[in-house]
């Protein structure tokens, strides 16, 4: 099937005295389409995120991709120095899981107010940061169906403190996928088979995929550890599941 033609821009979103900057996408054609956030890596909007949310507009959803680091850093972008992971990973170091619940929530709430929009169930996806991220959106109501690409600390930490987000696994409300790569130094296999184990244990709709000889960030090309076969997998698996909203 060719890909739709797609209009993007970028827009605000309001939490309270904040106004968020997002990256929108969606079809061009009029029609009644799905919602998607997508969180960013620790490198903010950048092109690689901005590639994947016009990807998943082509697919047939109206995406969005909110700045998660809008109150440390507005206008964040870098690439994948050493220099630029370390400045990623303090501001990421710097979030706090509320604020990010609530960003997301104001981004569906923007997406509702978007009448080319269907109301009744959104899809999230993440990777890296965000894929930690997107565990923890999973929890939101309006969250049916999440992609979380190797999300670190997801069994031992979450964002400002508290209990790991783990534990928050009995409060999903839809279907989660995760994505991790075999060679990913920064999520021991046993993290990935304690959140299968979380999230067989609560009945939670899910599959856990393992990807062999992939690396942590295999999915982003612009990047030494870009995984082509497993990359190419996940997509398919993520159309899949965004394909029940």
């Amino acid at each position: 099937m060719a890909e739709r033609a797609i209009h993007t821009t970028t827009i605000k979103v309001s939490q309270d005295d904040l106004q968020i900057d997002a990256y929108l996408a969606k079809p061009s054609q009029e029609g009644s389409y799905p919602g998607v956030v997508v969180l960013q890596e620790i490198f903010g909007i950048n092109s690689h995120i901005r590639n994947v949310t016009e990807r998943i507009a082509q697919e047939g959803y109206v995406a969005i991709a909110p700045a998660l680091f809008q109150r440390i850093a507005p206008g964040f972008e870098t690439g994948y120095t050493p220099q630029d992971i370390e400045i990623g990973r303090n501001y990421a170091m710097q979030t706090k899981a509320s604020e990010l619940l609530s960003d997301i929530q104001r981004s569906i709430d923007y997406l509702k107010t978007l009448p080319e929009v269907k109301k009744d169930g959104f899809g999230c996806i993440g990777f890296c940061f965000g894929g930690h991220v997107a565990y923890l959106a999973s929890t939101l109501p309006d969250i049916k169906a999440t992609a979380s690409f190797y999300g670190a600390g997801i069994a031992t930490r979450t964002f400002g403190g508290g209990e790991p987000t783990i534990s928050r696994t009995r409060e999903i409300k839809g279907t989660l996928n995760a994505f991790f790569g075999m060679e990913d130094a920064s999520i021991p296999i046993e993290q990935v088979d304690q959140i299968e184990a979380e999230l067989e244990k609560y009945n939670i709709p899910h599959r856990v995929f393992r990807y062999d000889g992939a690396d942590h960030g295999f999915f982003c090309d612009q990047r030494a550890s870009y995984n082509s076969i497993a990359a190419a997998d996940a997509w398919e698996q993520v159309k899949q599941l965004f394909g029940q909203l």
